[in-house]
């Protein structure tokens, strides 16, 4: 016990090692062009005071961001999707599989659940005994189950999913900006400096490196802004880009997408004002999510329920009001290009 003990204390440790080198390089770039480049280089009163004023705003949105990613939360499921005491104990003394998938849908029935695995199973977490909502899943480092679970992010030391994705996003865009602006504002005096026009000073070090280092960030992160931009798009996760959530009628990768518009909405909210700070505004509560898949009307569900007598007929639960909200005025989503084929107009909870 305590060897596992000191294993896990070491383990949450070096997990922050990332988060403190990043920190540490924040630290260095906020001193190279604060103290080095706009007090000791630019000789300028207009250019220092027009670059600290911009570089000011740029470094407190991108640290308040990035402080946000890191100590927000995961979002973890209900209790509503916790197993009850009777069913839990039926559902560890019994060894067939078939049988505890017969208990978990029993569980499941009255819960807002539209997805399964690849094989038609319940979605159960045996690590935290619940039964899973739709785009949560269980994240080994943080040990919990994470509510619509992107990834989890090392450099943050943090599981990226509903309650932090916003902030994510704004943390990139920010980090984006904050090296370009950097960047941009030292190439002059990297050049002068590279080119001797400047004399050798203490300043030199830290302007030269402080380019390569701004610019070798900016690189890496645009590719990995574009692809969470273009997952934002798609209302897809990093987790559901490999592999599809499945639905009644199969896998479908669009399953979740309302349209770019109103795909962008559901992270940033309904209030366009709020949309650049760190502050939620995401809608829902991260157990349900509003689909291509529109909910059948009663006719439907009847003739739909005689067809397929050997699943059970269940009353989905009505949608939150931001997800009616996201859903109003529209019947179907239609988007183009190959994922024409993939809508569908049917909507029901599949067990």
């Amino acid at each position: 016990m305590a060897p596992s003990h000191v294993l896990k204390c070491c383990q949450k440790v070096l997990a922050w090692v990332p988060v403190a080198f990043i920190a540490l390089v924040v630290a260095w770039s906020y001193y190279a062009y604060v103290v080095e480049l706009c007090v000791f280089t630019i000789s300028s009163t207009v250019e220092k005071v027009v670059y600290l004023v911009v570089f000011h705003l740029s470094f407190v949105m991108f640290v308040w961001s990035y402080g946000k990613t890191i100590f927000t939360s995961p979002a973890t499921p209900s209790n509503e999707f916790c197993l009850t005491k009777l069913d839990k104990e039926q559902y560890e003394k019994e060894t067939r599989p078939e049988i505890q998938q017969d208990i978990l849908r029993r569980a499941a029935k009255d819960l807002p659940i539209y997805t399964t695995t690849a094989s038609r199973a319940i979605r159960y977490c045996d690590r935290c005994q619940l039964i899973k909502p739709d785009r949560c899943h269980h994240c080994s480092a943080c040990d919990v189950c994470v509510l619509k679970m992107d990834h989890h992010c090392p450099w943050v030391n943090n599981c990226v999913g509903f309650s932090n994705y916003k902030f994510f996003l704004l943390f990139l865009m920010y980090s984006l900006l904050y090296c370009l602006f950097v960047a941009a504002t030292v190439l002059q005096y990297f050049i002068k400096f590279w080119t001797n026009e400047l004399p050798d000073t203490h300043a030199k070090f830290h302007v030269l490196f402080l380019f390569f280092v701004a610019a070798m960030f900016f690189i890496s992160i645009l590719s990995l802004f574009s692809y969470h931009c273009w997952l934002v798009g798609k209302n897809r996760s990093t987790i559901e880009t490999f592999r599809a959530p499945t639905f009644r009628n199969g896998p479908d990768k669009n399953g979740f997408s309302l349209g770019c518009s109103k795909n962008l909405r559901e992270v940033f909210g309904d209030e366009k004002k709020y949309w650049l700070l760190p502050i939620f505004t995401s809608l829902g509560d991260g157990c349900t999510f509003p689909t291509r898949l529109v909910i059948m009307d009663p006719e439907q569900l009847a003739v739909s329920s005689q067809n397929e007598p050997a699943k059970s007929s269940v009353t989905t639960r009505p949608l939150s009001e931001s997800q009616n909200r996201l859903l109003s005025g529209d019947c179907q989503w239609v988007e183009t290009g190959p994922e024409e084929e993939n809508v569908k107009s049917g909507f029901c909870n599949p067990f």
